[in-house]
């Protein structure tokens, strides 16, 4: 992963924490959507979780990444490796999981960077995503944020553009910035969720 400056890096950390507790429209631990597997009650009324092996959920988080970055259509920009990891649910953190997924494009110019961003912003309701947020957000440098929710599998995506501009200055690092978070699936009996990461 490229180095981040102090002030952007604790944005980026902000920005996985958040990720990590999305709660957005159809994906929150408590609206899972049932689309495989065995579906099993959380405890929350009218709704249910997928049990899913903690491989198969990163699968798929991989797979919703792919689709991302197919949509972001950057072939010369580098992106980090770090792959999906889990992080328990605050409902019943001893069965129940959520994949987070952060990643970026960066080592390309900044014009590059903005028609990625552009073109996702526009290809992400042809592939089955609500866009439920777009606009500067509220950190102080009024960074470019949108915010989409799957229609079709329990996961959201928060996604940032990192370039220069008035109120951010000159950016050292120009970048996307991605986080990909399903909603929480119910890990296979006898799974031990300290074990995963």
């Amino acid at each position: 992963m490229i180095p981040l400056s102090r002030r952007r890096l604790r944005v980026w950390l902000g920005i996985v924490v958040a990720g990590a507790v999305l709660s957005l429209t159809g994906t929150g631990c408590s609206n899972t959507m049932d689309h495989s597997g065995d579906s099993v009650s959380d405890g929350t009324a009218g709704s249910k979780t997928t049990t899913l092996d903690v491989d198969r959920a990163r699968e798929k988080a991989k797979a919703v990444s792919s689709q991302i970055y197919e949509l972001i259509n950057i072939r010369t920009g580098k992106v980090t490796e770090p792959g999906p990891s889990i992080a328990t649910c605050d409902q019943d953190p001893e069965h129940l999981y959520k994949t987070v997924h952060p990643w970026s494009v960066y080592d390309v110019s900044e014009s590059e960077l903005k028609a990625g961003f552009e073109r996702l912003k526009k290809g992400l309701p042809g592939k089955g995503w609500k866009i439920v947020q777009y606009g500067p957000n509220k950190s102080k440098d009024k960074t470019l944020e949108l915010t989409a929710d799957s229609e079709t599998e329990p996961f959201s995506v928060n996604v940032e553009l990192w370039v220069s501009s008035p109120t951010a200055g000159h950016e050292k690092d120009p970048k996307i910035l991605v986080n990909v978070v399903s909603g929480c699936w119910r890990a296979p009996k006898g799974a031990d969720l300290n074990t995963q990461y």
